[in-house]
């Protein structure tokens, strides 16, 4: 059976066939096919995709006036972008327009297939949320209108359904059945696959019932349960039985609980000492509970399964966001559900940008898992460094990362943490050198103090953390001009820890797109 519909916008025919046949057919997807941006949008509008494999530079219209256009006709369809032009800011600016990720061409088939199944993830999720919330919607509408129907049951019914505990309902539905019909004895049994199980009892001399869970063959509940309708026995019809078993009772009734025509329990309620017979006003009493019972009991099961979502969801966040921050921060986000970047807003920030230099040689001759473990090695020791000093990490490319400070929460010597996590990730690498016997990879930073945006940038299926704006900017130029072991400072951020940093002044950097240039340092130590 097919999964989602996929269109493949390229204006590469060979593009096109490699992705269908190589990725979306292997894995069931339903494949359509643009060869440029207008046929991309007429597919788009007739056929409702559940993605589109986006690439940036087509005929007549190009990726950019696709993303215009979805936008533009209020189409939510996830797109992931396709493009040799991986630069920052084409991945910024297509990322506000929607975009859930960027796949820089060349790509293998498991970036691809990741991406796509990482974009799909919200579309899912929303088609299970959706359906589960049609459930509750349900059995909200049903609960409704029972109570308007059911005056006299109203208050025992609005006691039962606000119960979510499954053994605590029970009891206390077995409770209010001898409760309304002055019954001495009462039990529940539910309808377990082809097992009938009881689940809650009350006898003569308990002064509360107890829930029970063992099989029983009770050929009365049996009956009730199958045909759908109440099983009352009079005194005189239980006399046979009595005459062999003295311990019979004089009176029982067994009334199934039905849950949109499907019989999920029984509730029996017994005289034992009491030779008045059950009504079948106490058959219509036990009928009116019997439908609050089985929407309590539904409500109690919809409840532990939003339990076990709401446990998913959160571990959900916090694999998310410990890759970005620090552990205190996912913590608060779980206890207050505040997310980080939920709100846009604008402050000062302190950006650290750091690559690895001496990498590429240092693995040459290892294995690819061996190359990827090594690189692992660096970023978690990076990670260590950030998250141990409360700052956020940011994306990564290669062999490089950036974070920053004093986002998402305020820190007011966010200036000295940077530089203190700076000269840290230096000790942390030549220490892991030693511990890889002596070779030489360290980093070259870039470190930059200024305004900048903080949000959330992508989409609700795939949020990215992130600062932006002209220090992010300045904070790469100086790590590109950083040497080996090397950690470059702008000149006001060294103006802020004046006294507790010691820092050589090289000169000035022109950087693009900034009028005046930027006053470089060289730090040395820090106190």
């Amino acid at each position: 059976m097919a999964r989602e519909r996929i269109l493949v916008a390229d204006d590469s025919a060979e593009n096109r066939e490699f992705i269908i046949t190589y990725i979306l057919r292997p894995n069931q997807f339903e494949s359509l096919e643009a060869k440029d941006g207008i046929e991309c949008m007429e597919l788009a509008r007739r056929a409702a995709p559940d993605l589109i494999l986006l690439d940036f530079q087509m005929p007549r219209l190009d990726g950019r006036g696709v993303l215009e256009a979805l936008r533009r006709e209020n189409l939510n369809i996830p797109v992931i972008l396709m493009t040799f032009h991986g630069s920052e800011e084409i991945a910024v600016e297509v990322f506000r327009m929607g975009v859930r990720d960027y796949v820089k061409k060349p790509y293998t088939l498991e970036e691809m297939l990741q991406a796509i199944e990482n974009s799909l993830t919200e579309t899912r999720l929303r088609k299970e949320k959706e359906a589960l919330t049609a459930r509750l919607l349900n059995a909200n509408r049903e609960l409704h209108n029972r109570v308007k129907e059911l005056n006299t049951l109203y208050g025992i019914g609005k006691s039962v359904t606000a119960l979510l505990d499954p053994a605590l309902l029970l009891t206390r539905i077995v409770e209010a059945a001898g409760s309304v019909t002055n019954a001495e004895q009462g039990s529940l049994i539910l309808v377990e696959g082809n097992q009938m199980t009881l689940r809650a009892v009350k006898r003569r001399n308990e002064p509360h019932a107890r829930p029970m869970n063992e099989p029983t063959q009770d050929r009365l509940a049996e009956r009730a349960a199958e045909s759908g309708v109440p099983v009352s026995l009079s005194p005189q019809e239980l006399a046979p039985m009595r005459q062999r078993n003295p311990n019979a009772p004089l009176a029982v009734m067994f009334v199934p609980i039905k849950l949109s025509n499907r019989v999920i329990g029984v509730i029996g309620i017994e005289n034992v000492t009491n030779a008045r017979p059950f009504t079948d006003h106490d058959g219509a009493l036990l009928s009116a509970l019997g439908d609050y019972a089985a929407i309590a009991i539904e409500n109690a099961r919809n409840f532990q399964q939003l339990e076990e979502i709401k446990e998913r969801e959160k571990t959900a966040i916090r694999s998310a966001f410990e890759r970005y921050v620090s552990p205190s921060v996912v913590d608060r986000v779980l206890r207050t559900g505040d997310t980080p970047g939920a709100h846009a807003q604008r402050r000062e920030v302190s950006v650290l940008v750091a690559d690895l230099r001496g990498y590429s040689t240092a693995v040459e001759s290892l294995s690819p898992d061996q190359v990827i473990e090594t690189l692992n090695g660096y970023f978690t020791l990076a990670a260590d460094v950030i998250f141990t000093r409360e700052g956020s990490l940011d994306k990564s490319s290669g062999d490089a990362f950036m974070a920053f400070f004093n986002a998402p929460e305020p820190q007011e010597d966010h200036p000295y943490r940077i530089l203190e996590a700076a000269v840290a990730l230096q000790s942390a690498a030549m220490e892991a050198n030693r511990r890889r016997g002596g070779t030489l990879v360290t980093f070259g930073i870039g470190v930059a103090l200024g305004e900048a945006v903080i949000g959330s940038i992508g989409t609700q299926g795939a949020m990215n953390y992130t600062v932006i704006g002209e220090v992010v900017n300045v904070a790469k130029r100086l790590q590109e001009r950083a040497e080996p072991g090397q950690i470059l400072v702008e000149e006001s951020l060294i103006n802020r820890v004046r006294e507790l940093a010691e820092a050589e002044r090289l000169g000035e950097l022109q950087i693009r797109g900034k009028r005046a240039p930027v006053v470089v340092y060289a730090l040395k130590s820090l106190k």
